[in-house]
């Protein structure tokens, strides 16, 4: 059974950091539109600490830790997109205490373009939050390279099969550049099943190999027991030390970022498809899981406590510029409860020059609400078969 206590406060501060910065987006673009704002917590549930800044923003912070939320003076409605209706009856309540002009500045009385923006501004800002700590860590740190040469093949691996030897030089998978071995196998990995095309340097020549990575099961430290896409290639003993500049580490960053980007939503594609199983879906426990495992190996072989704290601190940014990616994807699906969803009421909003009908916006958010919640069941179903919670349960009955 996991250590469920170890995986506490790696967890919040992963989770805490991405979805902070998240509510920030939208805080930050609402302000600067001059946006009345009502508060900001950090957590749910009853205040453990709140105060008030100069604007008579309420910020808070709840007894649970798991998420956050800005409001908007006057978002009552369970959508945040009222029909006229209720519009009509927000302005004369807004009227009753205020100017005219005071209408204007709350956030459903704004243009749709600028309550697009603030919509759109905490996905943005998740998106930026990796790139700038893929890039800090980067610049601070380096990297660790290994080159992209083969130095072994498993007999009968698909790689066998497909006529790699050793001493090629892979130089793109699929006609992208490959600049480490660590890019073939983040590649390989969601493409179980899926042919590649490898161009390859052999003897000064170069040519192109086509080889269909194998699905296998593997027990992974970080994300527990996954089926991956494998080819059976070894890589190589040497390792070259890599160096970034400022700017150099923030295009690395943006680079990291567009690849993560980009996997997240090719592995979502094939899992709609049904080309992966369903089964390999996590949540909250994954999370948990990784942060717990990810700590642990940023710690191990640190010679004192301080220095042991502070490497688990560098792998959990790593960590959280990967979760802040795949956050900020997952809010832009056309999900009404979702900040995608918003946009897609907006979009019609834009073109209508009305709100869509309220009872319209209850249906969808009834149902994108149901699909969030099962979708999050499952994963949690998942994760608890995944880490053979269910086994140790009924060992303490057997």
């Amino acid at each position: 059974m996991p250590d469920l206590v170890s995986w506490i406060l790696p967890f919040l501060f992963v989770l805490t950091l991405v979805v902070t910065i998240h509510e920030l987006g939208h805080f930050w673009a609402a302000r600067a539109f001059g946006t009345v704002i009502e508060s900001f917590s950090i957590g749910f549930g009853r205040a453990i600490v709140k105060w008030r800044d100069k604007q008579g923003v309420e910020w808070r912070i709840g007894w649970l830790p798991l998420g956050g939320f800005v409001r908007f003076a006057g978002d009552e409605n369970a959508a945040s997109v009222p029909d006229q209706d209720d519009l009509d009856e927000m302005k004369a309540r807004i009227l009753e205490h205020n100017a005219p002009a005071a209408v204007q500045q709350f956030y459903h009385f704004k243009p749709v373009w600028q309550r697009a923006i603030i919509a759109a501004a905490g996905p943005v800002a998740n998106f930026l939050l990796a790139i700038l700590l893929f890039a800090l860590l980067l610049g601070v740190f380096g990297e660790n390279r290994l080159p992209p040469k083969i130095t072994d093949i498993e007999a009968g691996s698909p790689a066998a099969a497909a006529g790699f030897a050793p001493g090629d030089m892979v130089r793109a998978l699929d006609g992208r550049p490959v600049d480490s071995f660590l890019d073939i196998g983040q590649y390989t990995t969601v493409r179980a099943n899926v042919p590649i095309t490898f161009t390859i340097e052999r003897a000064g020549r170069e040519m192109l190999i086509v080889a269909t990575p194998a699905e296998v099961e593997k027990v992974d430290p970080v994300g527990g027991r996954q089926k991956v896409g494998q080819l059976g290639l070894a890589y190589p003993r040497e390792m070259e030390r890599v160096r970034y500049g400022p700017i150099a580490a923030i295009g690395a960053g943006a680079q990291r970022t567009w690849s993560v980007l980009e996997t997240t939503v090719f592995y979502l594609g094939r899992l709609v498809r049904g080309q992966v199983p369903a089964d390999q879906l996590g949540g909250f426990i994954g999370i948990a899981k990784a942060s717990d495992a990810v700590a642990k190996m940023g710690a191990e072989g640190a010679p004192n406590m301080a220095l042991g704290v502070f490497g688990s601190l560098v792998a959990l940014l790593h960590l959280s510029a990967v979760l802040s990616v795949s956050v900020g994807f997952l809010n832009l699906l056309p999900i009404p409860v979702l900040d995608g969803g918003h946009l897609v009421f907006y979009a019609y909003e834009a073109v209508a020059r009305r709100p869509l009908a309220a009872k319209v916006q209850a249906v969808g958010y009834r149902l994108g609400l149901a699909l969030l919640l099962g979708f999050m069941l499952f994963a949690v179903w998942n994760d608890l078969q995944r880490y053979n919670v269910f086994n140790f349960l009924g060992g303490l009955f057997s």
